[in-house]
């Protein structure tokens, strides 16, 4: 199976620290990117999980751009 990388933005911290711990949980294959007021995340997720991935982050408040690797 191939990964997807996705790219999310919030409008707060505590957003992006609640999907960067849900993701965790969620088995992504990475995450990273996260700086501490940047409001930005990126994680790597196997394709099987990429929409459950997606919605959790729209979830909290994120917003999400994706790309197929």
């Amino acid at each position: 199976m191939s990964s997807i990388e996705i790219q999310a933005s919030f409008k707060s911290e505590q957003e992006a620290q609640e999907a960067l711990h849900k993701l965790q949980a969620l088995r992504a294959i990475e995450v990273g990117g996260y700086r501490e007021g940047a409001g930005i995340l990126t994680a790597t997720v196997d394709e099987a999980i990429a929409e459950r991935a997606m919605h959790l982050i729209q979830q909290v408040g994120g917003s999400v751009d994706t790309t197929l690797s």
